[in-house]
């Protein structure tokens, strides 16, 4: 295809010069001009007008590089100016990243960092969205390109079709709209981990082993001595052995040896020989003699899984397979096929069409393979009973589908059908047939004919009416499902019964009235989710009943279910229970939660078959007593009226187990039993939220077996000690929010006690619970602690002492030593005060927050808190809930302010800047993004531009289920939107049309946009919904939470119970609470912003140009400064109120730039946010969080001093269970994981204090990135912390006790090291869970064809004041806690290795510093991309 001549340029080709530099830290490819090579014009005219194919096209080579052990990242420059005027020529022009095809061995997996190594030749390619693959592989003189999205699968591309239009294509879809970002965004190779091309098809060792193994060895037949040794060919292909008669030839006799049933054993006789044996009497036996120990093994190990099978069974699935291997034949007692997610091609020798040749085949899987169409020769497989062909984009079925009698089990899911052909009928012995997610208007006809089916899945089809008749002819059919079809009538044209229908499935459509009494034989309906208010059924079989999330005022079942045994009739309207629900026999679990009762009949308590009672969230002032002895284990009554309970409850109830009575008005409770001896079973009671005092602590003692109790949030002054001590099972205890003035020692009788949470009372002296041999959890924030009188030495199990609100307590350097081994240490540290907390520029809003485990192992919930963000007057607030992974929300949580502040450069619109926040935010994440995923939440308070006149506004954006609520006079406005299959029609729709299967067996998550698990793409995507609303003096607080937090807490509880806390970090501690008491056994995390904007508060104005005052003196009215990225006055994504500090680190590879700036790249024309000062708001200054409660509520700032775990560098490894993993020691200063170096950096930078000082300038900046070449330590410029790999920990500059610190050599070994490993997006309590198209991630290694990421040592830097204090300190190797820089000292400018400082640079106007990057320097920044 010739392209246009304004597209054409030169073909000058970059080379890598051979012998490019090396030290120790890695390698650097120089790269240069070959001015006189003209290697494209040996295939088209230099300037256009040449008739070869593949004009116009340049292309630079790189080479992509990893070392074996620290990871070498490849020094790049820029392009050129030629380079530059094609891109901005035309948006459609760009480059496309062509890789080469070579993989590296699979290296000893020596952790879970063990991954492949790509060592292939990079070449960017110039050209235009018109440049066809044709083009490309003539340029190349290659025969192919491959596609590979979310470093997964790799497709060939058809020779018409256009790369970089593919890549603008993918981009536009996940949410980029502007042109010109859609071509800075494809040029990016962060990229490479969603959409990379191949010159060739890349193969690891993995999939050459599993699909074919061949090699000449020595072979010898029979166990006997008569046949002697001889070399053969030899293949293990499928199921068999195969030996070749003749030496390095296959065309002779082929000796087939199979191996299902077989046995594979070594023969000790012989080094590096395996014996392979048929099963059956009449086995043959088969001697090889390998050459290496790893041959060996290799053959070993695949040998093992074949002889272990119980069926014949080849599974190639995900494998890229275009066909299957051709020795694959020679397996003819073949049954099982799977070929799932590949791209099967008809032709071929082992094209589809070949497939009839397995004369044996019983079960072929073709799914998710592109056919497009329907393979007739798969029709020609007479012996096939299972046949699935799901989502492949088919639009008919052809007639021969006939010819296959003996299909029992026909998947035809997730395609474009809308008609079946009538030879279908024929299909006898057809039991099961797949048609979910097409386009059937209705039930086909011709499926009356099919007497043998028994289930028929249609969900996500267009069925808007049921006519029960079409369900009557079926005779033999007993389970439908109709889910997800806007189904609106269901209608019964006769009085004819439908006998033979057991199950319906009718979730999540539009029903308003639903009458199935003529379906005498249902055993099991859901209908959840739609619009009921009147439901009939018959009840002469009825088992099982799903109806919540309805409008259900009644339900009429007749004759009475005695079948019954689960029914689910939530989230209605209910006022009153049926009579027949008492008169049901056989009820087991009765759930009737969120409706509108008053009372429960006392029938139903005394019930001797219920054992499970959900009836909170209603409206129940008093219970029955209860009559006789009853089988009920369960009872949850939270969210009532109750002023008390029977009294007869616990000796009547005898094997209660769980009670959960919070959130009511009881002011006592039950006797455990009429006498001293109690029978009490009960392990789990939650009292949160009554009136009880302590007194109700006498009456606890009987229930011996108790293992959890929840009395948070009454009215206890103490808790007697005699009575603490008798429960010695106790294994949690939760007493906060009381006015408890101790704890009393007889808890170091509750041996078992692994969680004590007390915080928020008036505790003063700390408890004796450090030495219990369990305690993992200790939480005794916001008391009234002065001093800790701790043992000899703490029990090991100890992993999180929550310390913080305790103004008055003071750690001895002996009790940090004793700390030392513990994972998380959240401690109050007092900031000095500087000059812009005397103006009271923290007035305006203040924040508190609160992350909890529950009862998961780890926290996979991280917050975001800047309470200055950018300039003073500004502040970013985020919430990321990762599920099961801890990875990604933690990455979010480090570089996703760092994106917004250089977003804001780009743009002052808020959907655009938001959207490409979180777009950006979703590339960054890298190869932690293919496989996981995260929820995120981004609330972002400024000036609103558009009038003069305005005051703040806050712009909320979030994908996946985190939510933030605004109190507007004690109300709650809910700002954002919960982007579930189950909330959101819209998004159900979309994931429908791009023909999702959504399912609740296989599914993976009901979110239908999150930041990563970008291998769900399309139907997951990043975009995020945007909102902006304008604060006004009658907005109170901000309320920002996870999925569990508004899960078990509503939007006006929230809001109320905010209102009774007055400093922020305690309503953030009450409401997690409150989630776990109403049962949340999950992670939470919650933020809660106390805003203090008034009317006439603000006397902001326009600014005016000021080029230089005092920074001592009264704040003037300067120009806003445009900062680079990275700059000091630009905050760190990671700033906020806590600098935690925790040893749980992950090991994930993450995208490059993970944990640093948004970007290397100076802006060239930012859009300049005009701002309006005040006396409320000082000039712009390096950004100061303030502590929780600082403002408005009296008293110093208290800023956090914590660990908590963070890592630039993470794994793409996953666990299959999830659970956290610990290793050794690590190194000093070095966590060793493979092949990578992981350094902490500080996650709620507790040290971001407001210094009036310069800026410092573009060049400073540029220097402190190439300031890592530090030998014992790497540094990072994070305003004003320092983050230290020296010793394998992180300290902050933060308060008066650094000076006290720095005196204990016990700072050095503070912090330990914990490696965790992630999860893939696990499932959540949804029964609409998008389907895993693709393979599970494994666990052993990460991707073949992953790209070389950057590490992060060549992100550190240090703030320029702190670096006399870090040299001296590393070259001393004395603990690295540096004390806190002058607040108003310049910063010096050094040279790139440290050692001789240069005097101050000379202040400088603000309004020149960002324009006027130093052009020397620009060329030493990292770019990732090649």
């Amino acid at each position: 295809m010739q392209m246009k001549e304004e597209d054409n340029i030169p073909g000058t080709v970059m080379e890598r010069k051979k012998g490019g530099v090396e030290d120790s830290r890695g390698c650097m490819d120089t790269l240069v001009y070959e001015a006189g090579s003209n290697q494209a014009a040996g295939r088209g005219d230099r300037n256009g007008t040449g008739n070869r194919v593949g004009t116009g096209i340049r292309v630079l080579k790189r080479n992509m590089k990893r070392n074996g052990s620290r990871g070498c990242v490849t020094r790049k420059t820029r392009f050129g100016s030629r380079e530059r005027d094609w891109l901005k020529g035309d948006a459609q022009r760009g480059c496309v990243c062509l890789y080469g095809g070579t993989v590296d061995p699979q290296p000893p997996a020596s952790g879970p960092q063990a991954s492949s190594t790509l060592q292939a030749d990079l070449r960017l390619v110039l050209c235009s969205t018109t440049t066809t693959v044709e083009e490309l592989c003539a340029q190349r003189e290659v025969e192919g390109l491959y596609l590979q999205l979310h470093g997964d699968l790799l497709r060939r591309l058809d020779p018409s079709e256009c790369p970089l239009q593919m890549v603008y294509d993918y981009l536009a879809a996940i949410g980029y709209q502007d042109p010109l970002r859609v071509q800075r965004e494809a040029a990016n190779s962060d990229l490479s981990c969603m959409i990379r091309f191949y010159s060739e098809c890349p193969m690891n060792a993995d999939q050459q082993e599993r699909t074919l193994l061949t090699g000449v060895f020595s072979v010898r037949k029979g166990k006997t001595q008569l046949h002697k040794w001889a070399e053969r060919q030899v293949l293990l292909c499928g199921t068999c052995l195969i030996v070749a008669s003749v030496k390095d030839s296959l065309t002779g006799k082929m000796h087939i040896l199979p191996l299902v049933g077989g046995k594979v054993e070594e023969v000790k006789r012989r080094q590096h020989c395996l014996m392979f044996s048929s099963a059956g009497p009449q086995a043959q036996t088969y001697f090889v003699n390998f050459d290496t120990l790893a041959d060996y093994q290799r053959w070993h190990r695949q040998a093992s899984k074949v002889v272990s099978q119980t069926i014949s069974l080849v599974d190639l699935s995900c494998y890229s397979l275009e066909e299957v291997p051709e020795y694959l034949f020679y397996s003819q007692d073949l049954t099982h096929l799977n070929l799932r997610h590949n791209f099967m091609s008809l032709q071929g020798p082992g094209g589809l069409l070949n497939l009839p040749r397995f004369s044996q085949l019983k079960s072929l899987n073709l799914a998710h393979n592109r056919l497009g169409v329907f393979p007739e020769s798969v029709c020609e497989i007479l012996t096939l009973t299972e046949l699935n062909l799901s989502c492949n984009g088919m639009n008919t079925v052809p007639a021969q589908i006939g010819n296959l009698q003996s299909l029992q089990t026909l998947s035809l899911d997730g395609n474009q059908l809308n008609f079946l052909p009538e030879e279908l009928g024929g299909l006898a012995q057809l039991s099961s047939l797949g048609l979910s997610f097409n386009n059937f208007p209705h039930i086909p006809g011709v499926l009356d004919r099919l007497s043998g089916m028994d289930r028929l899945a249609m969900a996500g089809n267009r069925v808007e009416t049921l006519e029960l008749g079409i369900l009557a002819r079926m005779s033999h059919l007993k389970n439908i499902d109709l889910r997800l079809n806007g189904l609106r009538w269901v209608k019964s044209e006769a009085l004819e019964a439908v006998k033979q229908v057991t199950q319906i499935d009718l979730r999540d459509n539009h029903l308003a009235t639903l009458d199935l009494s003529s379906i005498c034989s249902l055993e099991i309906l859901h209908c959840q989710r739609n619009q009921l208010r009147v439901l009939t059924l018959s009840g002469f079989t009825l088992r099982t009943l799903h109806a919540s999330s309805n409008r259900l005022t009644t339900v009429n079942i007749y004759p009475v279910p005695n079948q019954l045994t689960q029914m689910d009739l939530s989230r209605n309207l209910l006022e009153y229970l049926p009579d027949w629900v008492c008169d049901s026999r056989k009820v087991e679990v009765l759930d009737v939660t969120h409706n509108f009762l008053s009372e429960l009949p006392a029938r139903l308590l005394s019930s001797l078959s219920l054992r499970k009672l959900l009836a909170g969230n209603n409206r129940l002032q008093r219970l029955p007593d209860l009559l006789d002895h009853v089988p009920l284990e369960v009872l949850d009554l939270q969210h009532n009226k109750l002023g008390e309970l029977p009294e007869s409850l616990f000796y009547k109830a005898l094997n209660l187990k769980y009670l959960n009575v919070s959130a009511n008005a009881l002011e006592i409770i039950p006797p455990s039993s009429q006498s001293e001896e109690s029978l009490s079973t009960l392990q789990e009671l939650y009292l949160t939220g009554n009136k009880l005092n302590e007194n109700c602590a006498a009456l606890l003692v009987g229930h011996q077996n108790l293992r959890v109790l929840h009395m948070a949030y009454n009215q206890l002054l103490s808790f007697p000690a005699s009575k603490l001590s008798k429960l010695e099972l106790l294994e949690e205890l939760n007493l906060s929010g009381n006015k408890l003035k101790t704890i009393p020692s007889t808890v170091s009788s509750c041996k078992r006690l692994h969680t004590l949470i007390a915080h928020s009372n008036h505790i003063s002296v700390f408890p004796e619970i450090l030495n219990l041999p369990e305690i993992k959890l200790v939480d005794l924030s916001c008391n009234e602690l002065t001093e800790i009188l701790l043992p000899d030495s703490l029990t090991a199990t100890l992993h999180e002492l929550d310390l913080t609100g305790n103004s008055s307590l003071l750690l001895e350097h002996k009790t940090l030593n004793l700390f030392s081994h513990i994972t998380t240490l959240k401690l109050d540290q007092k900031p000095a005060m500087t000059a812009g907390d005397s103006l009271g520029s923290s007035a305006l809003w203040n924040h508190g927050y609160s992350e909890m485990s529950g009862q998961r192992n780890k926290l996979c919930v991280s917050v975001l808190t800047v309470d200055r963000f950018g300039d003073s007057v500004e502040a970013a607030y985020g919430v990321f809930d990762g599920d099961r992974n801890e990875e990604v929300p933690r990455l979010l949580q480090c570089t996703m302010g760092d994106v917004l502040s250089e977003e804001l450069l780009h743009s002052s619109v808020d959907s655009v800047y938001m959207s490409n926040t979180f777009l950006t935010s979703h590339r960054k994440l890298g190869m932690a993004g293919q496989k996981l995923g995260a929820s995120a939440l981004l609330c972002y308070i400024h000036h609103e531009l558009s009038e003069l006149g305005s005051y703040f506004s806050l712009t909320v954006a979030n994908v996946g289920s985190c939510q933030a609520v605004l109190c507007r006079g004690g109300q709650p406005l809910p700002l954002s939107k919960v982007f579930s299959l189950e909330q959101s029609t819209e998004e159900m729709d979309r994931v429908k049309l791009s023909k999702a299967i959504i399912t609740e067996v296989s599914g993976v998550t009901c979110c239908s946009r999150l930041l990563g698990c970008s291998y769900l793409s399309p139907w997951v995507l990043p975009k995020p919904w945007v909102h902006t609303e304008p604060l006004c003096s009658q907005d109170d607080f901000l309320i920002l939470g996870n999925r569990a937090l508004f899960e078990k807490v509503s939007y006006q509880e929230a809001v109320c119970t905010v209102q009774t806390v007055r400093d922020p970090r305690a309503a953030a501690k009450k409401l997690c609470t409150l989630a776990q008491s109403y049962g949340c056994r999950d992670n939470v995390g919650a933020v809660v912003v106390s805003l203090h904007i008034g009317e006439d508060s603000c006397t902001c104005e326009t600014p005016h140009a000021n080029t230089g005052t005092d920074p001592r003196g009264p704040p003037p009215t300067p120009l806003p400064v445009t900062a680079p990225p990275g700059d000091p006055a630009t905050p760190s994504s990671s700033s906020g109120i806590a600098s935690e500090f925790n040893s749980e680190t992950s090991a994930s590879e993450v995208g490059s730039e993970a944990g640093s700036t948004a970007s290397d790249e100076h802006p060239s024309g930012p859009t300049v946010r005009p701002e309006r000062r005040c006396s409320l708001h000082p000039a712009a200054t390096l950004c100061a969080p303030a502590g929780p409660g600082s403002a408005g509520v009296g008293g110093p700032h208290q800023v956090l001093f914590q660990r908590q775990p963070s890592c630039t560098t993470f794994s793409s490894n996953q666990s299959d269970n999830g659970l956290d993993s610990d290793d050794e020691a690590p190194l000093e200063g070095v966590i060793s994981n493979g092949s990578k170096l992981e350094v902490e950096v500080d996650i709620h930078c507790c040290a971001f204090q407001i210094r009036s000082g310069p800026v410092a300038s573009p060049k400073d900046h540029n220097l402190d990135k190439t300031r890592s070449d530090y030998p014992n330590g790497k540094m990072r410029r994070q305003n004003s912390v320092v983050v230290s790999a020296t010793n394998g920990c992180l300290l902050a500059v933060c308060g008066r006790e650094i000076s006290d610190l720095k005196k204990s050599p016990s700072t050095s070994s503070l912090f330990g090291k914990k490696l965790s490993n992630g999860s893939v997006v696990a499932p959540e309590d949804s029964h609409n869970l998008i389907e895993v198209a693709v393979e599970a991630p494994k666990k052993k290694s990460g991707y073949f064809t992953a790209p070389a990421q950057q590490d992060p040592e060549d992100q550190l830097v240090v703030p320029p004041s702190l670096e006399q204090d870090v040299r001296e300190q590393l070259r001393g190797q004395s603990p690295m806690v540096p004390g806190p820089p002058p607040p108003f000292t310049p910063p010096s400018i050094r040279d790139p290795v440290w050692d001789h400082p240069h005097p101050p640079a000379p202040m400088l106007p603000q309004r020149d510093l960002a324009p006027n990057p130093i052009p020397g320097l620009q060329q030493e920044v990292y770019d990732t991309a090649l």
